[in-house]
């Protein structure tokens, strides 16, 4: 089933992916179908087919993706809080705030200063561009939870849902065990140092739960505390994204114009490149911030293709994505474009918890998770190239 212009991927599962998957000679895909139900996985593929003008057009295909079958999506809701934070950005200055994305800010928490500066900055200084640039670099949680605060909880939930993506609801933020329903203070100035815009305390109003959801008890123990707790990790109050949504953002902001305006995100042409851009950067590429690349290697925040293989991305291949990797659940929506016009969107996510106990730290994320999503990665591309070759 074929998606025209203006509508989403809504097909239901087909035999392509699980071709795809039964004719591989990789030996981790073949490890993880034998156990399928213990791994739940969920796969999203859309092929990209050009008409003779270059026009785009959506054929998507479905593996075991079911919208109520609870997955962590872990730190691949960054994606739409980078988006969103621009979006609010354009919004303040439709009502005449001079304020960019790279207008300096400090943070107050009940009038008490919690952070002016950044370090990785090259002048030192806290602005929304610079914290979706380590998200997308390093998937760095502090910067998430600025930019879910600088939106709001509620804010960030109603935009999704406005431009016609469902099964998606944030609703906490990364290691901040208070998660208060108030946020920070936000105050922006200029470069004499004068506030610009200085946003109260924004204070939430929705109650999360996801119990509707199957799957949102996992395992048969969790840690707290260091203790072991024997009973299933309820994940009914975490984050919740499913496999469409997180594959429908990405579509929109690589394809905005294959959606209705209503489906869209208010953001600018600008804003467009500046998102794709930092979303396909690898740590290796950039010099400010500096990482590590011992530790943030070429293939840190990409699974599909690469993951399980360090220094061999090239730049003839982008992989435009983002990643998610917590309590054993990896997962990774990302587009994919070459020079020798191979395209498609791939959206995937695995568990990986062999004792099935919870937060304590022992996943198979090295040994299986990442190693099963690379592969993937590679069947996909190498069946798009060869397509490719047939068409051509």
């Amino acid at each position: 089933m074929s998606c025209l212009i203006g509508c989403n991927s809504n097909t239901k599962n087909s035999s392509l992916l699980h071709e795809i998957l039964q004719e591989s000679k990789e030996p981790i895909i073949k490890k993880v179908l034998s156990d399928l139900n213990s791994h739940e996985v969920q796969i999203l593929f859309t092929r990209i087919l050009r008409d003779s003008l270059r026009a785009p057009k959506f054929e998507s295909h479905k593996f075991q993706v079911n919208s109520r079958q609870y997955f962590y999506p872990a730190s691949t809701v960054k994606l739409p809080l980078a988006i969103l934070a621009l979006q609010k950005i354009r919004k303040l200055q439709s009502e005449g705030i001079p304020i960019t994305a790279d207008t300096p800010f400090l943070v107050l928490f009940s009038e008490n200063l919690i952070k002016k500066t950044d370090a990785t900055h090259p002048k030192n200084k806290l602005t929304i561009a610079h914290l979706i640039k380590k998200i997308f670099l390093v998937s760095d949680n502090t910067a998430y939870n600025y930019l879910f605060d600088f939106i709001g909880r509620d804010d960030v939930n109603k935009a999704i849902h406005t431009i016609g993506i469902t099964n998606f609801n944030l609703s906490h933020k990364f290691s901040d065990p208070e998660n208060k329903n108030s946020t920070p203070r936000f105050v922006f100035f200029n470069q004499k140092g004068d506030t610009i815009y200085n946003q109260a305390p924004i204070t939430s109003h929705q109650k999360i739960k996801n119990t509707h959801l199957d799957g949102v008890l996992k395992g048969k123990g969790y840690v707290k505390g260091g203790t072991i707790i024997e009973k299933s990790m309820d994940f009914s109050e975490k984050n919740y994204a499913s496999i469409e949504a997180l594959h429908q953002i990405l579509e929109r902001i690589i394809f905005p114009k294959l959606f209705s305006k209503n489906e869209q995100f208010n953001i600018q042409l600008e804003d467009y490149f500046f998102l794709r851009y930092w979303m396909s950067r690898t740590p290796n590429e950039v010099a400010i911030p500096f990482y590590d690349r011992e530790t943030f290697f070429d293939s840190y925040g990409k699974f599909f293709i690469y993951g399980d293989k360090k220094g061999e991305m090239t730049n003839t291949t982008r992989v435009y994505n983002k990643v998610g990797l917590a309590y054993g659940t990896t997962t990774d929506v990302a587009y994919v474009k070459d020079r020798n016009g191979i395209e498609f969107f791939l959206t995937a996510t695995i568990l990986t918890n062999k004792n099935e106990i919870f937060n304590d730290n022992k996943y198979e994320y090295d040994q299986l998770g990442i190693p099963f999503l690379a592969a993937l990665g590679r069947e996909i591309y190498q069946f798009e190239k060869n397509k490719n070759l047939l068409e051509n």
